[in-house]
């Protein structure tokens, strides 16, 4: 267990929820967005760190929308940590990017796809933060041991390990639950996301989803008893400039926070 400002999570702590829009796509969103969810938060008694992407470097297409400029994105973020006084989450991609954003945030996130960059996640390490690694759809769940390492190697031992889904063919993934318990068993944190989980990746140039299997798997891994939630959320997910397909409309999160608040307490006897 440790902490992320005033929050607990691990050691069968009520989960935690990181959750906003994919990516910063203006201020107003992420300002608005941030201000409903934590009002929900505020409302059931949950743990909330705000997440956006301040970049996407791993869109499918050339002309995928990929942020806005790194020092504006990365002060809108900051804002929202100041004005609502709560940790924030983003992804990171390269070395320089780990010392940059880390003045600005609180946690900082390996995306699936860069989670066995030694000297990315080394450089995560090193700053001190939060560094919660996403695992590879590639990856087996014991493998997962060897990246927390590469952070771990640099005295820093506050590493988080999500779920998001594994490859199921081409353009398809599937979750296995089983692989909650057994990240669990590497003595770190175990987050659940219930959004890139349902994606279908890079079909006719973009990612699809299937969005209708999002509350599903936040229901199912709430069960088996996670330390946080991930979720991306969006009030028109239609008109995200990023993973369209696959956030949670922003006016059907609480209903289903209500939902997981009962099945974390009878998972955890708190």
């Amino acid at each position: 267990m440790f902490k992320i400002e005033n929050i607990n999570i691990g050691n069968n702590n009520p989960f935690v929820l990181i959750a906003g829009p994919c990516v910063v796509e203006n201020e107003s969103l992420i300002k608005n967005v941030s201000f409903e969810i934590n009002e929900m938060c505020m409302r059931n008694d949950i743990p909330f760190i705000f997440k956006s992407s301040y970049k996407k470097a791993n869109r499918t297409s050339l002309n995928s929308f990929t942020g806005l400029e790194t020092e504006e994105a990365l002060q809108i973020l900051k804002s929202v940590k100041d004005d609502l006084n709560i940790p924030i989450v983003t992804d990171i991609h390269t070395e320089k990017e780990a010392e940059i954003a880390a003045g600005y945030v609180d946690v900082l996130q390996i995306p699936a796809f860069l989670c066995r960059q030694t000297d990315l996640l080394i450089a995560a390490g090193k700053t001190g933060r939060v560094v919660n690694i996403k695992k590879g759809q590639f990856l087996a769940p014991e493998d997962m041991k060897f990246a927390a390492d590469k952070v771990a190697s640099t005295g820093n031992k506050n590493i988080m390990l999500t779920e998001r889904g594994s490859t199921f063919g081409y353009h398809n993934l599937v979750v296995d639950m089983r692989s909650l318990v057994i990240m669990r068993e590497l003595g770190y944190p175990v987050v659940m996301d219930a959004t890139h989980a349902v994606q279908l990746p890079s079909r006719g140039g973009f990612s699809g989803g299937d969005a209708k299997y999002i509350k599903p798997l936040a229901r199912a891994a709430t069960a088996i008893g996670i330390d946080a939630l991930f979720l991306e959320v969006h009030p028109n997910p239609k008109e995200a400039l990023s993973d369209a397909d696959s956030q949670l409309p922003l006016n059907q999160l609480e209903e289903l926070l209500v939902e997981l608040k009962k099945i974390d307490k009878i998972t955890k006897n708190y």
